[in-house]
């Protein structure tokens, strides 16, 4: 029995280890529908803005494959909306897109029209040791004008925990990995 005591600790590691390694998956806009019908021309880019992507996590573009795609494109065809040459096109209707390098990735809609409504999407993706930029110094002040202390910058808060089912299947395994482990003890020590 002091194999299983020194076995079980080190299985439960394993598994957390797994289970909080996978990426964190991010609906397209926060809801259904939001990638095929945005509210605002930058609905999109305000959600993205709100959250914080690192190398792992996935985008879950949902439409409807009959009538639009998604397109992985560079920076200059997202901003002229040009579909001819995208990097990717995705077709499933539940496009599972993993964020696999740090950087931006630009998408936009193949539904003609839509991308030049708002339809389409930055992401900067961190790597994962990534931290928030700090603020940058204030340029100093023209000689001839008087010199006054600069404000402190304020103190930068981390973006918000993602609403999302990778966050979620994470905490749901380590705590049934959590109980397994305790029920265990009970029924061999």
């Amino acid at each position: 029995m002091a194999s299983l005591k020194t076995i079980i600790p080190i299985v439960t590691l394993f598994v957390f280890l797994v289970a909080f390694s996978e990426g964190r998956e991010f609906l397209v806009g926060g809801k259904e529908n939001a990638w095929t019908s945005p509210p605002s021309s930058d609905s999109l880019i305000l959600w993205a803005e709100k959250n914080r992507f690192i190398v792992g996590d996935f985008l879950i573009f949902e439409y409807n494959p009959n009538t639009d795609s998604v397109l992985q494109v560079t920076m200059e065809e997202y901003e002229s909306c040009n579909k001819s040459n995208p990097i990717k096109e995705y077709k499933d209707p539940k496009a599972k897109v993993e964020l696999d390098r740090p950087g931006r990735f630009y998408f936009i809609s193949k539904a003609e029209g839509s991308c030049e409504k708002g339809q389409k999407l930055i992401v900067v993706v961190l790597s994962n040791g990534h931290h928030l930029p700090k603020h940058s110094s204030p340029l100093p002040a023209p000689e001839s004008a008087p010199v006054t202390p600069a404000p402190a910058p304020a103190p930068q808060a981390p973006a918000p925990a993602p609403n999302s089912s990778g966050a979620l299947r994470g905490g749901f395994i380590g705590g049934v990995v959590g109980i397994l482990v305790s029920l265990v003890e009970m029924w061999f020590f």
